[in-house]
């Protein structure tokens, strides 16, 4: 068996899909729908993320009708590329007007405004896809599992690598007991928070390009300044390095240990089924997250694979000791701009920790190594029995038009993003919290509880 198998094979794959030059198996290929069969897709944000699937989505068999930013000026080339599709800046306003004419919608907006948008379009009964994290917090990420079961529409978030050959072939192997008994999972990210910093204060004219209000969306107003656009290290808008990063690298462990049945009723009791996160960090501060944070996630037995615990380090580079005691396990030097090809390759991955070896995952699951290498050069593993994807958005519209869920679907990403959401509530308090997954609560601090959650603006809800 290939012990790695690289992004290279991913992309190439996805790239002949979006071709039309692959066939699916038990089912009706995408590209042999006649014209008036393909789907209506509307796009919610993109200028930023969302350019890819402006590129992408045209390709695999659909009409792009709807363009929804916020931000005339960074979704101005989006708009020019797909003339035909109707453009709008509230996604509210193109789901009244068009209902009828979108079948599908993908929402790669900034966090703070995931959750409002694929509420609306499940209620307008869409499929939705929507761009890692799924959503801010993890009220939204419960709500819209239930509303996607009670709507009854195809979904799935981008965790892109949840469609490689890599990543289902690592679940495979660890739950046929490659490695054996998983106790111990190391995850990291390079990255870091900006720690403590100053809330804006001066308002800042609002450039003529840019409606203020609808890129607020459901936070709480304030007046326009510039600093509040770069997102991502503020609590109120972005998720850190957990929602950007974990929801790729720390996928694998979710999956393959089954700890998302943990959020199954049929999987026991909820003093079973606590979650306990022990957060330590370089400070606690209640508008940014911290430069350097290490989580250590322990969960309970699931059927026959044991308690264990998975140890997230985030800004790395500084938090206190993991990189040295990873690269001993592995045997050589991680490659975070100084060793190897300092190509900052290794500058996020996962290490699963085995009775009987180790698996090594890259930050996107997209690659694999079992380790110790000498011992698994000539191994050649158990059957496949996950079935194989054709690529993550083909995957989606395939459930779409009635075929089988996609993986990352929100029954199972809800879960997901509630264990890595969970780490932002962690840190925010600055204690150890435990969480019961069954009834979407931290049983043992208060302040912790009421962050599991957000208060709307007027006139923004799910």
């Amino acid at each position: 068996m290939d012990s790695q198998v690289n992004r290279r094979v991913f992309f190439k794959t996805t790239a002949l899909a979006g071709l039309g030059m692959l066939i699916l198996e038990n089912s009706r290929s995408t590209y042999s729908y006649e014209a008036n069969e393909r789907l209506n897709v509307a796009l919610i944000g993109v200028g930023g993320r969302g350019r890819w699937f402006v590129g992408t989505i045209p390709k695999l068999g659909t009409n792009v009708v709807a363009m929804c930013d916020v931000n005339d000026r960074k979704a101005e080339l989006s708009f020019k590329e797909i003339p035909q599709a109707k453009r709008f800046g509230d996604f509210r306003k193109m789901l009244d007007e068009m209902s009828k004419d979108i079948d599908a919608v993908v929402v790669a907006t900034p966090d703070h405004t995931h959750a409002v948008a694929i509420a609306a379009a499940i209620r307008a009964g869409k499929g939705v896809y929507c761009e890692k994290p799924l959503t801010h917090n993890i009220k939204e990420a419960r709500t819209l599992r239930e509303l996607a079961a009670k709507y009854k529409v195809a979904t799935q978030m981008g965790n892109q690598g949840t469609s490689s050959e890599a990543f289902r072939r690592a679940v495979e192997l660890v739950q046929a007991g490659v490695i054996g008994d998983v106790r111990e999972v190391h995850a990291w990210n390079t990255g870091g928070g900006p720690g403590d910093r100053p809330i804006p204060t001066d308002k800042h004219p609002v450039p003529e390009y840019l409606h203020w209000d609808l890129w607020l969306g459901p936070a709480k107003y304030r007046p326009y300044n510039s600093r509040w656009l770069n997102w991502h290290g503020w609590r109120d808008f972005g998720t850190g390095q957990l929602g950007n990063w974990a929801s790729h690298t720390m996928n694998l462990p979710f999956k393959a240990l089954r700890l998302d049945t943990l959020w199954n009723r049929q999987s026991g009791s909820s003093a079973q089924n606590l979650v306990r996160l022990e957060p330590e960090v370089s400070g606690v501060h209640k508008h940014a997250f911290p430069k350097w944070e290490i989580i250590r996630y322990d969960f309970s037995a699931r059927g026959d694979m044991p308690p264990m615990r998975i140890n997230w380090y985030n800004g790395s580079g500084q938090a206190p000791g993991p990189r040295d005691m990873i690269e001993q396990m592995m045997r050589r030097r991680l490659d975070w701009g100084d060793a190897g090809a300092k190509k900052w390759q290794d500058h996020a991955g996962c290490l699963l920790v085995g009775s009987k070896g180790m698996i090594h995952s890259t930050g996107h699951n997209m690659s694999f190594t079992l380790l110790p290498a000498d011992k698994f050069r000539d191994f050649q593993g158990p059957p496949r029995t996950l079935p194989r994807s054709r690529g993550h958005e083909l995957e989606w519209l395939q459930a779409c038009r009635g075929g089988p869920a996609a993986m990352s679907n929100f029954d199972y990403a809800d879960p997901l993003a509630e264990f890595v959401l969970l780490g932002n509530v962690a840190t925010f308090v600055g204690e150890t919290i435990e969480f019961d997954p069954l009834e979407m609560k931290v049983v043992n601090n208060t302040q912790a509880n009421a962050a599991l959650e957000r208060e709307y603006r007027q006139g923004w809800s799910l």
